[in-house]
C-alpha cells in the first residue's frame, strides 16, 4: 500500500475518533452554499410568508450546511466533501502554468500530494452570504468564503479581481475576441471577491503557443488555493429511471431529463418548480448553484456542457446569444440582490465592453454568472469600459429533488 494511502487513512481514522463528522468522509455530501438570506426582484430582504412567488428560494431550502475542521497545521478539511485544502493563499498573482508549478512543490502539513482544485472541488468552497461593497457606501466587504476557517486578502488596488485558479482548462473553443494561433485559451476560477465562475487568460494560446510581452495581451493571472485528497462527489454517476427523471448517484439528486422547454424569468422558475409532479414527485425545486453546477460536463468538448445520453436539450444550435443556454438556479447573487445566479450550459456571451455590439463566448460553457430576476435587459444596460455580459433575463429550468 503506498505510503501517502497509509497516511490518509490514518488521518481518516484519528479525525473519525476526534470528530465523528469526519466518518462522513465516506459518503461524500455535496455542500449546501451557505445562502441564509431570501430576497425579492428589488434585491429587498424578504421573509418566506410575504409573497408565494418566491417559494422555494435557496435559503429556505433545507441542505448539508458548510462544515470544516481546522487541522492545526496550515490545513482545513471539509467534513462534506472529504478534500483537505491549504488554509491560507498565495498573495501572489501568477499565470497558470507558474500556479500547477508552485503548488507541485508545495510541502504543507507534511504532506507532498498537493494540487490544483478541479473547478468544481473549487466552486465547494463557495459561500453565497457573500457580497463586495461599493467603497462608497461605508459597508465592509464580506468574501465568497467562510473566513473563520480560510485566509482570504482583497487586492487593495481592486477589490473586486479575487480569482482562484482551478485545474479545469475550457476545451470547447477560444475565447474572448481573439483569433490568432486558434484563439485565446481559458481555465475556469472562481472569484471569492465578487462570487463567479468564469474562464481566464491561461497565459497561451488555444493552439499552445505561449503569450509574450510583444503580443501586447493582458494576462492579470490568478490566486491558488490548493487541495490533496479526492472526491467521488462529481463522478456524474447516472442512472435514468425511465420516467422523465435522472438520479446522480454521485450526489444523490434526482433531476428532469428535459429541460423546461421554454425561456422563462427567475420568478416564473420557482413557480415552475414548485408547481411541478413530474414523475408523480410534488417536492421538485429549482436548484442551488452548487448543486446545478454539478451537471455541467466540463470535460466534453461540444456544446451543450451536459450529458446529453442522459439530458435532453430543446435547443438544436448554439451560435449566438439569441442561442442562450442559461439555466437558473434558486441563489441570490450576493453583490446585485436583483439579480439570481445562472449556470452557462452553452457559451457564456458577453462584450468588450458596453459600446460594443459584436458578442463573444468570454466566460466559457461553465461559467456561473447573474440575471436580473425580472423586467426587461434594457433596464439593465449600463456604460461600462470593461466586459459586458449578455442580459437574458428569460432562462432556462433544470428542475431537481433529493434522491430518496
Amino acid at each position: 500500500m503506498p505510503n501517502v494511502l497509509k497516511s490518509s487513512l490514518l488521518v481518516g481514522i484519528v479525525c473519525s475518533l476526534i470528530n465523528p463528522a469526519y466518518s462522513q468522509l465516506d459518503a461524500p455530501s455535496l455542500p449546501d452554499t451557505g445562502q441564509t438570506t431570501q430576497y425579492d426582484t428589488k434585491g429587498k430582504p424578504l421573509a418566506a410568508s410575504e409573497s408565494s412567488l418566491y417559494t422555494g428560494q435557496d435559503a429556505s431550502i433545507n441542505s448539508n450546511p458548510l462544515r470544516y475542521q481546522d487541522n492545526g497545521d496550515g490545513t482545513v478539511t471539509d467534513l462534506n466533501t472529504g478534500l483537505m485544502w491549504q488554509k491560507a493563499h498565495d498573495t501572489i498573482k501568477r499565470n497558470l502554468a507558474d500556479s500547477v508549478a508552485v503548488v507541485e512543490a508545495m510541502t504543507l502539513g507534511g504532506y507532498k500530494d498537493w494540487r490544483l482544485p478541479t473547478i468544481k472541488e473549487l466552486y465547494s468552497l463557495a459561500d453565497f452570504d457573500g457580497e463586495l461593497m461599493k467603497p462608497e457606501s461605508g459597508k465592509e466587504s464580506r468574501p465568497y468564503i467562510n473566513t473563520v476557517y480560510f485566509d482570504f486578502q482583497y487586492d487593495k488596488r481592486v477589490p473586486f479581481a479575487g480569482a482562484f485558479w482551478s485545474s479545469t482548462v475550457y476545451n470547447k473553443g477560444g475565447v474572448q475576441n481573439v483569433t490568432i494561433h486558434g484563439g485565446l485559451e481559458g481555465g475556469f476560477g472562481f472569484n471569492f471577491a465578487d462570487g463567479h465562475i468564469k474562464s481566464y487568460e491561461t497565459g497561451k494560446f488555444v493552439d499552445g503557443t505561449v503569450i509574450q510581452k510583444s503580443d501586447n495581451m493582458f494576462v492579470p493571472g490568478n490566486y491558488v488555493r490548493a487541495v490533496r485528497n479526492t472526491t467521488t462527489l462529481y463522478d456524474m454517476e447516472y442512472i435514468d429511471n425511465q420516467d422523465g427523471t435522472v438520479t446522480d448517484k454521485s450526489t444523490n439528486l434526482m433531476w428532469a431529463k428535459s429541460d423546461s422547454g421554454k425561456r422563462m424569468n427567475w420568478v416564473e422558475a420557482l413557480e415552475f418548480a414548485n408547481n411541478s409532479t413530474l414523475a408523480g414527485y410534488s417536492d421538485w425545486r429549482l436548484p442551488n448553484a452548487k448543486e446545478l453546477q454539478s451537471l455541467v460536463d466540463y470535460e466534453k468538448k461540444d456544446l451543450p456542457a451536459i450529458n446529453t445520453k442522459y439530458f435532453n436539450v430543446t435547443l438544436t444550435q448554439f451560435k449566438s446569444q439569441q442561442d442562450s443556454y442559461y439555466f437558473w438556479t434558486s441563489t441570490t447573487q450576493g453583490d446585485f440582490k436583483h439579480t439570481a445566479v445562472y449556470i452557462a450550459f452553452g457559451q457564456a456571451w458577453s462584450k468588450k465592453n458596453s459600446d460594443s455590439t459584436d458578442y463573444y463566448d468570454w466566460h466559457g460553457a461553465g461559467a456561473q454568472r447573474s440575471d436580473p430576476k425580472s423586467g426587461s435587459p434594457s433596464e439593465y444596460e449600463l456604460a461600462s469600459e470593461m466586459a459586458t455580459d449578455y442580459i437574458s433575463i428569460d432562462n432556462w429550468v433544470r428542475l431537481v429533488r433529493d434522491a430518496k
